[in-house]
C-alpha cells in the first residue's frame, strides 16, 4: 500500500487531515507503506492483506473500535479489501455481511466478560429499584391501614356522641314536659284555690293562697311572688288573673305595713 492509498484510507475512516498526514509519515518511517505520490491520477483502490491488517492500521491511527468495525464491514461490502482473519484466509472478495458479522463476533468474544459485568450491574440496579418500589408499596399499605383504623375509631366515637346527644335530648324533652305539666297543675291549683270574686272581700290571704292559717307574712309574700311570676303575661300567663293577684299582693303589703 502506498502513501496515497493510506491517506485515502484514513480520510475515508473519518480521521482528520492533520492526523492522517502525521500517521502516513510515521508509517513511511516504519516501512509499513511505500512512497508513491505526486501522481495526479491517484489510484484510490485499497490494497491490503485482509481485515486483520485493516483493523490493525485503523487502531494504530487512533480510530475507535466501533468505528473500525463499521468501516471494515463497509470496505468488505464494497470489495475493497479481502477477508482473512482468525487464521482463516479467503482469496476471493466477500460482498455480503458475513465477514462483518465474524469480525463483530470476535470483538464480542474478547469483551464478553466486560459485557457480562455491565449486564450484572444493570440487573443489580434493577433489582434495587424493584426492592425500593416494593418497600414504598409496603409503607403506603401500612399508612392506609393505619388511616383506615383511625377512621373506624372516629366513626365509633361519633356514633357514641350521637347516641349520647339523642339521650340528652330525650331527657331534656322529658324534663320540659314534666316542668310544663307542673306549671299547668300550679295554674289549675291557683284557679281552684284562689277565688277571684272574693278577692276584694276576704282578708284571709293565707286561706286564699292555700297556706296554713299560721303562715308568716314572709311566707305569704313569697307565695304571692311565685304566683305573680307564673301568671305574668311575659310568661304566657293570664293578664286578668295577674291583675287580681297583683292587687291582692299590694293590699296585703299595705296591711302588713299598717300592722308594723
Amino acid at each position: 500500500m502506498n502513501t496515497d492509498q493510506a491517506f485515502d484510507l484514513l480520510k475515508d475512516a473519518g480521521v482528520t487531515e492533520s492526523s492522517s498526514i502525521q500517521t502516513v509519515r510515521r508509517w513511511l518511517r516504519e516501512g509499513r507503506i511505500k512512497y508513491e505520490g505526486g501522481n495526479k491520477n491517484r489510484n484510490t483502490g485499497y490494497i491490503m492483506d485482509g481485515t486483520d491488517q485493516a483493523f490493525e492500521m485503523l487502531k494504530d491511527a487512533g480510530v475507535t473500535e466501533s468505528n473500525s468495525v463499521q468501516t471494515v464491514s463497509r470496505w468488505l461490502r464494497e470489495g475493497k479489501i479481502k477477508y482473512s482473519g482468525s487464521g482463516k484466509r479467503n482469496n476471493g472478495y466477500i460482498n455480503d455481511d458475513s465477514a462483518a458479522k465474524l469480525a463483530i463476533n470476535d470483538i464480542i468474544d474478547q469483551n464478553k466478560d466486560e459485557i457480562i459485568h455491565r449486564l450484572k450491574l444493570k440487573i443489580q440496579a434493577q433489582e434495587k429499584h424493584i426492592e425500593g418500589i416494593e418497600e414504598l408499596h409496603e409503607t403506603a399499605k401500612r399508612i392506609l391501614i393505619q388511616q383506615r383504623d383511625m377512621f373506624k375509631k372516629e366513626v365509633a366515637i361519633l356514633k357514641n356522641e350521637k347516641s349520647e346527644l339523642q339521650n340528652e335530648t330525650k331527657d331534656l324533652l322529658k324534663e320540659n314536659i314534666e316542668l310544663r305539666n307542673e306549671l299547668i297543675k300550679l295554674k289549675e291549683n291557683f284557679r281552684n284555690n284562689y277565688n277571684i270574686e272574693s278577692t276584694t272581700q276576704s282578708n284571709d290571704y293565707s286561706e286564699k293562697l292555700g297556706l296554713s292559717k299560721t303562715a308568716s307574712n314572709k311566707e305569704v309574700l313569697a307565695e304571692y311572688k311565685g304566683l305573680l311570676k307564673i301568671t305574668h303575661p311575659d310568661h304566657n300567663g293570664n293578664a286578668k288573673v295577674f291583675h287580681y293577684i297583683k292587687t291582692d299582693y299590694d293590699n296585703f303589703r299595705k296591711s302588713t305595713k299598717g300592722n308594723e
